[in-house]
């Protein structure tokens, strides 16, 4: 588990599950989603819900309030509480290291803010990755994110980009892209060490999620009971990774 020294702001939560105990913490840095969680914690919702979604060696996952009566073999993951929550992906501040608590999502295809689920979240466990797995995972998600700054750049261009071919001027294409191009360099340029070498020393030696970094709200951290969430990731699951035996949250408390 990696090293953190608690700020103001930040909150307890224990989490008494069917397998035993998990004390979170919550980040005082995330307060939409910080207060988010408490008030889910106070109303009630995350009593009764199961894990519903267990993968070994990536995550676990709960929240649905649909699980709460959920019959044996459901597929669950759809349902929700409360409403969306703006995103505050601090990235690298938080990242997916093992233990860490992140906010499930909707896709960006139907969802490119990234706003959070109003309930449901995941303890990352992840796995360990090498030097060079770390290396490529850099390259890939500095490529992603030149093509993300390009298209938010065409995007905003798009009438002098329809007119331009609407005139058939292809030279006033290609000179319009060359320029974006320039610009997408440049607005990437400090955008090519992704892991710090803290991070690195994290994912080699502990384990978690990276390619997820950058891309889900990181809001807290297991302190206490990671050997209750390895027992849950062991679990035996069915074809949707929803564990055959249910586990659950029995009661969710806020603590001092």
């Amino acid at each position: 588990m990696t090293e953190y020294t608690p700020k103001s702001g930040d909150v307890k939560v224990l989490l008494h599950t069917s397998l035993g105990d998990i004390t979170i913490l919550l980040y005082g840095d995330t307060p939409r989603h910080t207060e988010n969680f408490v008030n889910r914690v106070n109303a009630g919702d995350y009593d009764g819900v199961l894990f519903h979604r267990v993968i070994d060696d990536f995550m676990i996952q709960t929240g649905d309030p649909d699980s709460k009566n959920a019959p044996k073999g459901k597929m669950l993951g759809t349902g929700d509480s409360g409403t969306p929550v703006e995103a505050e992906i601090l990235f690298p501040l938080h990242y997916h290291h093992r233990g860490a608590i992140a906010a499930a999502r909707q896709g960006d295809a139907v969802n490119p803010e990234r706003k959070s689920s109003g309930s449901q979240f995941y303890i990352v466990t992840g796995k360990k990755f090498s030097p060079a797995q770390l290396d490529q995972m850099e390259h890939r998600a500095v490529m992603e994110r030149k093509k993300a700054v390009f298209d938010n750049l065409c995007r905003e261009n798009r009438d002098t980009i329809m007119s331009l071919r609407r005139n058939r001027d292809q030279a006033g294409l290609q000179e319009l892209q060359e320029k974006l191009v320039k610009q997408t360099e440049e607005l990437t340029a400090y955008d090519t060490t992704m892991y710090t070498p803290e991070m690195r020393e994290v994912y080699m030696r502990d384990g978690g999620t990276p390619h997820l970094d950058g891309s889900y709200t990181v809001y807290g951290r297991v302190l206490d009971g990671m050997d209750i969430v390895e027992k849950i990731e062991a679990a035996e699951t069915d074809a949707n990774d929803r564990p055959t035996e249910d586990i659950r949250i029995i009661s969710a408390k806020v603590v001092k």
